[in-house]
């Protein structure tokens, strides 16, 4: 810091406001939170594989396959993840080149919203036409990692509006739901990809 930059600025010279303390509070919340993300990774983990695979899902006019549909559609989801580990960094301010703009906090939650959303017809597909299945490695790992997604998503949820967390706890559950949904989409859109090609 600058010995003319006032203690509530940054070295933007913006506003800044003092970190909020930590409280106890915030490490129940965030054991809470845990908790529950863990309790919905099993809940649908154990639908998975007590459900009877159904081998049906809904096409999308266009496309070859319901596999296509889920395929694309869970890169369309891993491209807003991309954005919004971009975004997270430029807000956080770990991108050179000064603040973020204005509408980057915005467009990253919106990003993530939408993330979400074309998950969801994806998670559908794996959970009622095809269960929790265990043929393979890639199989297993990519329906171990489906479910642990949606549960530290569910985590994720919980924690953004608490206060009193430690600061290191928003970025390592967003990082870690970064990571799990670029495992998934490895173990199943790459693969249908290498095997079939890039078609619709």
């Amino acid at each position: 810091m600058r010995s003319d930059q006032p203690a509530d600025t940054d070295v933007y010279g913006a506003r800044t406001r003092p970190a909020p303390a930590t409280t106890p509070a915030g490490a129940v919340a965030t054991l809470v939170a845990v908790l529950i993300g863990a309790a919905v990774a099993v809940g649908l983990g154990a639908f998975g594989k007590i459900h009877e695979p159904q081998f049906f899902s809904v096409s999308v006019a266009g496309f070859s396959s319901g596999t296509a549909v889920k395929t694309w559609l869970a890169t369309l989801a891993v491209s807003l993840a991309v954005f919004q580990l971009v975004s997270a960094f430029a807000m956080y301010r770990l991108i050179p080149g000064g603040r973020a703009p204005s509408w980057i906090t915005t467009a990253h939650v919106w990003s993530g919203r939408l993330a979400v959303l074309a998950s969801v017809p994806v998670a559908v597909h794996c959970l009622y036409a095809l269960g929790f299945q265990s043929g393979d490695s890639r199989v297993f790992f990519h329906s171990l990692f489906g479910c642990f997604f949606y549960g530290v998503f569910v985590t994720k949820m919980m924690l953004l509006t608490r206060k009193g967390l430690r600061p290191w706890v928003i970025p390592i559950v967003g990082g870690l739901l970064f990571f799990v949904l670029v495992y998934v989409w490895l173990t199943s859109a790459l693969w249908f990809f290498e095997t079939t090609g890039v078609t619709l």
